[in-house]
């Protein structure tokens, strides 16, 4: 009768104590000289150097006008602490801006996440020449903002636009898409998701891509519907994606210009006039630049805290 291993043979405990001696002596042995540090130095260096110049020096310099009054060129001239602040978030042409900017970001994170989410699971079914709709999706990837911007006016233009000839077609009443205050930001916000749309579908669809089929075999064999399945399978399976695209539509929502400056330049009475475009606004067209910098901050504390409310919310629904 054969024996098994483990019957018939022992093996000697590990001595910790030794192991742990060993560790230390690895350890003491292990030193970085002169020589190691100038190849990090030299490494590290040149990144270091880009982070300093681009990014790092002017956050503080940012800072630093922000504290200041500064005449037309920049200049710092008094110091005021936080009074540009004070003024900025007791003004309601700043607010309204704030407003405008809130109702902007949210519908666009959730129009963009939405649709590219319908158009990846569409796009994943096994049909005759689906490769080509895939294409298609995908395609705003390769727009360029000002090409995009010069497609869209033609589209909303009040005469020759081809919302105008249909209006005129169904005898429905003309829409101001850029002049009345409502349509604007309605125009603005439908020419960003479909910029946005490309990315988030081809992100979206790789992940769905990646998704066992056994797990919709499985379901399918117990009697579960297509959409028991998309909700149970396919949604919780790409979560993590979901998360990032999020994150990552929710933060370009707010850095949105040129779409703004090409279209609408924050009008028409500024239903349009974003963050970021008040900031550009006000630094070079009006040569406030400290108000613009305390402006700049803001803008970067509030995206921090909604990122931040998005990793306390949503990380706990995802399944990694």
């Amino acid at each position: 009768m054969l024996k098994s291993p483990a019957s018939g043979s022992s093996t000697a405990p590990i001595n910790q104590a030794e192991t742990k001696a060993k560790i230390e002596a690895s350890e003491k042995d292990f030193s970085l000289n002169a020589k190691d540090k100038y190849y990090a130095l030299l490494f590290l260096g040149p990144s270091l150097l880009i982070l300093g110049i681009f990014i790092f020096y002017p956050m503080f310099k940012t800072l630093y006008l922000s504290l200041f009054l500064t005449n037309t060129v920049g200049k710092p001239t008094v110091f005021v602490g936080l009074s540009n602040y004070i003024n900025l978030l007791t003004s309601a042409d700043y607010l309204n801006s704030l407003a405008v900017t809130m109702v902007y970001v949210l519908a666009v994170t959730a129009l963009t996440i939405a649709l590219g989410l319908l158009l990846a699971s569409l796009a994943s079914k096994k049909l005759a020449g689906i490769g080509i709709f895939r294409t298609l999706f995908s395609s705003t990837m390769g727009v360029s903002v000002s090409v995009a911007a010069i497609f869209w006016l033609f589209i909303f233009n009040p005469s020759t636009g081809f919302l105008s000839l249909v209006s005129t077609w169904l005898h429905l009443p003309m829409i101001g898409w850029l002049t009345d205050p409502m349509w604007a930001m309605v125009a603005v916000i439908i020419t960003t998701v479909w910029m946005n749309l490309g990315f988030t579908f081809l992100i979206l669809f790789g992940a769905i891509q990646s998704v066992p089929t056994t797990l919709y075999e499985a379901a399918s064999i117990e009697g579960a519907s297509s959409r028991f399945q998309f909700f149970h399978i396919t949604i919780p399976s790409i979560s993590p994606t979901l998360f990032f695209v999020s994150i990552v539509t929710l933060i370009a929502g707010f850095k949105s210009f040129g779409l703004i400056d090409l279209m609408t330049k924050g009008g028409p009475t500024n239903a349009t006039n974003m963050l970021v475009y008040r900031i550009y606004k006000d630094a070079f067209y009006s040569g406030n630049f400290a108000q613009a910098s305390a402006e700049s901050l803001i803008l970067t504390v509030i995206i921090a805290l909604f990122t931040l409310l998005q990793f306390k919310v949503l990380e706990k629904r995802v399944n990694y």
